[in-house]
């Protein structure tokens, strides 16, 4: 499949959608099926400015007044996500022009399923570079919510910090709850292991977040 930076395509598509007070949008080439960037705040204006500023600036795009079949879908699984819903994706994130290093920390996130956390630490010891070099890659998540940032915690498992608040970062991990007990390994790419954790490990640490 070609990336939507490929010559030839004119124009990323961008949409806007509400679900339960909170704005989603996407940036993507719905006939590729490959979502640019996405994000999500109070406001369409904040979840605009938002979107822009993750775009390259060189790529032009139109910002549509409805929403594909395309579209629809991946507000779908945004919304599922808030939900605390397990979610598959049939669509390809755009992470060609993104460094190495980022690529690698996304990829290794998208590996946490739904009740589940890994922190800073764990996510660096399995792709390399450090926590803070983890935390830089989850600052600029140019995919939230969809590649789980939400999911990575600080090393002692208190929440750390998140884009979208403190608050909306608890609140998704309690969605996400699953009663698991124990800590477990999960395979990532070229046979490294990241540590994830039971999502009650750090909602048991921070009681609540006002």
């Amino acid at each position: 499949m070609n990336s939507v930076y490929a010559a030839g395509l004119l124009m990323i598509q961008i949409y806007t959608q509400t679900v339960n007070d909170t704005w989603f949008a996407i940036a993507s080439c719905a006939e590729q099926q490959q979502v640019v960037a996405t994000s999500f705040a109070s406001t369409e204006q904040k979840v605009l400015n938002n979107l822009l500023n993750l775009l390259p600036f060189n790529v032009p795009f139109q910002i549509m007044s409805s929403l594909s079949v395309y579209a629809k879908d991946v507000f779908v699984l945004m919304a599922n996500v808030f939900e605390g819903k397990v979610v598959v994706y049939d669509f390809s994130f755009v992470m060609d022009k993104l460094p190495k290093y980022t690529t690698m920390v996304l990829k290794a996130v998208m590996q946490i399923p739904v009740g589940y956390v890994s922190t800073y630490g764990a996510v660096a010891k399995a792709v390399g570079g450090g926590p803070r070099a983890v935390g830089n890659v989850m600052a600029g998540n140019m995919f939230a919510p969809l590649i789980p940032c939400h999911r990575v915690v600080k090393t002692d498992f208190s929440l750390g910090g998140y884009g979208g608040g403190l608050k909306t970062k608890y609140q998704l991990l309690t969605k996400e709850k699953r009663g698991y007990l124990e800590p477990k390994n999960v395979v990532i790419k070229n046979g490294d292991i990241l540590q994830i954790y039971p999502v009650e490990t750090t909602l048991n640490k921070v009681s609540a977040v006002s």
